[in-house]
């Protein structure tokens, strides 16, 4: 029992950075019915960059509460722009393209985006400790099962992004414009909404979102290179996925469900069957239910 409740533990952290990568797969194919591929990179950068603002900033040598805010923060506020830069470079000019230009366009910024950072003068390709912006302790024990206080900052500070994400998206005026966008992107223009800057904040806030899943994630494995984002990123779009692409809750329960999957999968069979078991849960959903678990049906008029 306890150790199924560790992994138990271990899903739910997991399963919390998922989430955050997945929030930005699905509020972008919400608004614009494009899945960008390029999200895990940014996911990624927002983990190289933080440990080169660690040590720039002497945080990493010194571990604090500050540091891991001011690091938060440059997380989500860079990945943000560089969301921005993303867009309004590569997307924009494709958005009356066919849909197949658009996804050619997210696959060769995704391919871009790790390749550039394996050249020396960047990142380089040897993998990059995270430094320790806080000290790790252990705050219960029972038994041989464990809870530190890495593995509950990181799944604390993914609900409460996630809280405030929910409160951002039904609560203010831009939020009401993301949504209006996402169910009709015509109607929505004809009614006075600017489709573009809501493409473009949208598109801000998730790579902010994947910013911080960044820090996170280097948090919980403090071992990153420019090919860290691949699978991760890989693993949240099946999350989205699994809970039904376009439904921002539904990002929330694919990411806790991939976690925890993945979680047991390496406990009670094999490590080795960890990155598969997204496979094996995509092909059935797929399968069973295609618009995911939350999903709405679109129903298409000829």
């Amino acid at each position: 029992m306890e150790s199924f409740l560790q992994q138990i533990l271990q899903g739910l952290k997991l399963g919390g950075i998922y989430a955050l990568i997945a929030l930005g797969y699905t509020m972008v194919y919400g608004v614009l019915r494009l899945i960008n591929f390029a999200h895990g990179d940014v996911f990624m950068l927002g983990a190289m960059l933080s440990i080169y603002f660690a040590r720039w900033t002497g945080f990493g040598n010194q571990p604090s509460w500050l540091g891991l805010g001011a690091t938060l923060l440059f997380a989500m506020a860079v990945c943000g722009a560089i969301g921005g830069v993303i867009e309004r470079v590569a997307y924009r000019p494709l958005r009356n393209a066919p849909r197949l230009s658009l996804l050619i366009a997210a696959i060769g910024v995704s391919l871009l985006i790790e390749n550039v950072g394996q050249l020396r003068q960047v990142f380089g390709p040897t993998p990059q400790p995270f430094p320790a912006l806080i000290q790790t302790k252990t705050v219960a024990q029972w038994g041989s099962l464990t809870v530190s206080n890495v593995e509950i900052l990181v799944l604390l500070v993914a609900l409460g992004l996630m809280a405030g994400l929910h409160v951002f998206v039904h609560h203010t005026r831009f939020g009401l414009a993301m949504r209006a966008v996402a169910h009709d992107h015509q109607t929505a223009g004809l009614m006075g909404i600017p489709a573009g800057k809501v493409i473009f904040g949208t598109f801000v806030l998730g790579s902010a979102l994947a910013g911080a899943a960044g820090v996170l994630w280097g948090l919980s494995y403090p071992v990153i290179n420019p090919m860290t984002g691949f699978v991760p990123g890989i693993k949240a779009f099946v999350a989205a996925v699994l809970g039904g692409v376009g439904s921002i809750p539904g990002a929330l329960l694919g990411g806790f469900l991939i976690g925890e999957a993945e979680s047991l999968t390496a406990f009670y069979l094999s490590s080795t069957y960890k990155d598969a078991i997204a496979f094996v849960i995509l092909i059935l959903v797929l399968l069973a239910r295609p618009t995911g678990l939350l999903g709405r049906k679109e129903v298409e008029k000829v």
